[in-house]
């Protein structure tokens, strides 16, 4: 990976952006996107579009959502204490015990506590803990204390950042989907450095607002674009752990490569394409079946106004929506790859009908 693209893949991955927070997420991309994009817009929604040709009228949508799960502040006790509602999808036995930043009107420091072990009933041990049993302390000793630097409504997130551990392994609380932010945008740059995208085809790279809570920034960014082709990016689960039965969730294993979906969600002529321009660059990848919808940004794009063909890769993670996810820089490395390998094999001629052989 190049110094450039590294410091921007740990950049965008630390940068705090739980749903509806994503600004400061948004500026990390402009930043970088505006060293290669002819041009990059942002919406109203907050989502950001690198562009290259933007006057083509054959488009292609690259989307991977930049926000991630965190917290929000919803009630400040007499005593200081703050409490919260989850943004996205939580495992409450995981919150106990965190440290947190609450992005306040400065970053504060704070931990996340409930009732020790010791002075839980007998049938309080044996439940997952509550939300409303649950706080935020920040070392505040009173209500005024705290709303000095806390308001109603500020975002939290954990503290924990990107860290590298043996081989190519890496940690870090935000690779859903920050991950996917800096694979389209390295796409993106991939295509536009080579010179290799029809001249006749554009390619919109987005970063997507609030995913982890609807779909909702993929929704608005795909009717305004109105692309005919696109491709969605997100994280899956790697079952390669102890405990996980292959015959009910299949087999995604870390180091084995990007995987790219296949089924309902997916456009047949897309995930063709996909799979030649991985045998033509010699890209590995794995097969990921889904039956219906799924819960990645490509369900919104493929119901966009008359429809759009869609693709859906993947980089598999383990321990997703906790604060220690965990994946192969490798496979997304080869995942930005793929996706300009598929882009550059697009022409305005191309035919993504679905059709017998």
């Amino acid at each position: 990976m190049r110094s450039e693209s590294k410091s921007f893949f740990e950049l965008i991955v630390n940068t705090p952006s739980p749903s509806g927070f994503e600004e400061r997420a948004a500026q990390v991309v402009r930043d970088y996107a505006s060293g290669f994009a002819d041009e990059v817009r942002t919406d109203v929604h907050g989502n950001v579009a690198a562009i290259v040709h933007p006057e083509a009228k054959t488009k292609i949508m690259l989307a991977g959502h930049m926000d991630e799960i965190g917290f929000i502040v919803h009630f400040i006790s007499e005593d200081g204490l703050l409490y919260f509602k989850t943004i996205g999808g939580h495992d409450a036995s995981i919150i106990v015990g965190q440290r947190v930043w609450v992005h306040g009107s400065e970053k504060v420091a704070g931990v996340i506590g409930r009732k020790a072990i010791h002075l839980l009933t007998e049938e309080e041990r044996k439940k997952r803990p509550e939300l409303y049993d649950l706080w935020i302390d920040i070392g505040a000793t009173s209500a005024a204390e705290a709303r000095s630097v806390v308001s109603l409504g500020d975002c939290v997130t954990y503290q924990w950042e990107f860290q590298y551990l043996l081989g190519d392994r890496a940690t870090a609380r935000g690779f859903d989907n920050k991950m996917g932010t800096y694979i389209v945008m390295e796409a993106l740059r991939l295509l536009k450095e080579e010179g290799s995208l029809h001249p006749e085809v554009g390619v919109y790279a987005v970063a997507t607002v609030q995913e982890e809570i609807g779909l909702r920034g993929a929704k608005t960014a795909s009717y305004w674009i109105a692309p005919q082709v696109g491709l969605a990016v997100d994280v899956n689960h790697a079952n390669d752990i102890p405990g996980v039965d292959e015959s009910r969730y299949g087999r995604l294993d870390i180091g084995k490569g990007p995987s790219v979906m296949r089924g309902a969600n997916a456009n047949p002529i897309v995930f063709d394409m996909i799979k030649r321009a991985a045998a033509e660059d010699g890209i590995p990848y794995q097969v990921d079946v889904e039956a219906g919808g799924t819960g990645t940004d490509g369900n919104a794009m493929q119901l966009n106004q008359g429809g759009m063909a869609v693709g859906i890769l993947g980089v598999p993670l383990r321990y997703m929506h906790t604060p220690c996810e965990l994946l192969s820089v490798t496979d997304v490395q080869d995942c930005a790859r793929l996706m300009a390998a598929f882009c550059k094999r697009v022409t305005p001629e191309t035919d993504f009908t679905p059709r017998s052989s």
